[in-house]
């Protein structure tokens, strides 16, 4: 990935935000690829008119400003979102993360939990993760001798309070549901007339 300067992602970040949008990602790859990834805290989220909308108005900036691109592509968030500031974490709060950090915290590199506070001045902000509890195991049944296998207690899982300064990475971790759970809750419901 070729390396993306500051004053691209202001520029970019300014211009996108005075179209109603905020800016979640901008990489620049090889073969010329600009990837503008967009976000808003609208409902219904990013759609495509809204993205052909944002392209239209990059190309035109890019040709005054002289920015130099082959292919300029602009989408939505995946599921799994980067996090770019305290702005987001406060928009995700409750959500579950996963964050890289610059340096061990508490012996830690990397966390995995959810988003309970934030807070700070500008500059000094920090965010407050409940780890995320270990993923259970496969179900055992009934044991040897027929009797039922006791389910395990979830610990109570440690709280990390974090200067956002310390942190290097963070994408929001994606909840899909598969199986009888989410065939339930996609099914629609019939009503039934007599």
């Amino acid at each position: 990935m070729v390396r993306v300067t500051n004053e691209l992602v202001a520029l970019v970040e300014r211009t996108v935000a005075g179209l109603g949008y905020e800016l979640v990602e901008l990489e620049r790859f090889g073969h010329g690829l600009l990837r503008v990834t967009l976000d808003t805290p609208q409902p219904g989220g990013i759609g495509l008119e809204d993205c052909e909308r944002v392209s239209r108005q990059l190309t035109h900036l890019f040709a005054v400003e002289h920015v130099e691109y082959d292919r300029l592509e602009v989408s939505s968030p995946v599921l799994d979102r980067p996090l770019r500031g305290a702005a987001d974490f406060e928009r995700f709060m409750g959500a579950e993360v996963a964050l890289q950090l610059h340096g061990p915290h508490e012996g830690r590199r990397k966390i995995r939990g959810t988003v309970l506070a934030t807070g700070g001045e500008p500059g000094a902000e920090w965010i407050r993760v409940r780890e995320s509890p270990p993923a259970p195991g496969p179900a055992v049944g009934k044991a040897r001798g027929g009797a039922k296998s006791k389910k395990a207690k979830v610990p109570e899982m440690p709280v990390f309070e974090l200067a956002l300064a310390e942190v290097e990475k963070a994408r929001l971790v994606p909840q899909v549901e598969f199986g009888s759970k989410a065939r339930a809750a996609a099914a629609p419901t019939k009503e039934r007339s007599e």
